[in-house]
């Protein structure tokens, strides 16, 4: 049982994302040709999406519990959902599966703690952002959560799928986030947290030019499974 299961393909654009840091993080560490003991299920995206616009949680969560379940019989000894968004179902899917699961948020809330971020901002998918499944872990750990207006939500949301979920990074969305961050400043956010795994695809390039610190949740998630796995080892 000491293999880390991937929930991942949600979108397999940032799930390659997370197999290449946790894998980088692993040779990193261990030198050599070490790499990460890694067990993946893939899913479908557009049958994951379709729950997800039908607001149908109770199935998605289903899915990934039996996921996760098959994962475990397969040796897995921890999981990790490769998407901020399905999180929404966090608990029912450790339930299911019958292991335990590295959160999104824990990492993230530890760096920003560590930076002393009292005030932060938050983007991600609409479920993300409108959703108290996310936020309510960061308040929880004492942090002021900033959202963008509704308007800014919708254009942040359909980049994310109708763009980055497709491998689509255009130079005019880069330019919308980067106004949407300078608008959370303005607000009183001291840093940003990137609350959806593709979000980093369309930023890495352009990150220098933000007027805050942006906390990447794929990469500190990706690394807090690399230290599972070398504690493991």
């Amino acid at each position: 049982m000491n293999y880390l299961g991937l929930l991942g393909g949600m979108s397999w654009e940032s799930t390659a994302h997370y197999y290449a840091s946790i894998n980088r993080h692993i040779r990193n560490h261990q030198g050599g040709l070490h790499s990460g003991r890694i067990l993946l299920h893939s899913f479908d995206f557009e049958t994951i999406a379709a729950l997800q616009r039908q607001n149908n949680w109770q199935q998605a969560a289903e899915l990934l519990g039996q996921a996760g379940q098959g994962l475990a019989k397969a040796g897995a000894g921890v999981l990790v959902i490769c998407t901020n968004t399905m999180h929404k179902v966090a608990n029912q899917v450790t339930e299911l599966s019958g292991i335990p699961l590295l959160h999104i948020t824990d990492p993230t809330i530890n760096a920003l703690q560590k930076a002393a971020i009292e005030r932060v901002g938050l983007l991600g998918t609409r479920f993300t952002m409108e959703d108290q499944f996310y936020t309510e872990r960061l308040v929880k750990a004492g942090f002021e959560v900033l959202t963008p207006n509704s308007t800014e939500r919708t254009q942040i949301h359909n980049i994310i799928f109708d763009e980055l979920c497709q491998g689509k990074v255009l130079e005019h969305s880069q330019t919308n986030y980067l106004t949407i961050i300078e608008r959370l400043k303005a607000q009183g956010a001291e840093a940003v947290i990137l609350g959806c795994t593709e979000i980093a695809m369309l930023l890495e390039t352009v990150k220098h030019e933000s007027v805050l610190p942006l906390f990447d949740t794929t990469e500190l998630h990706a690394k807090a499974a690399a230290d599972w796995l070398i504690a493991h080892a």
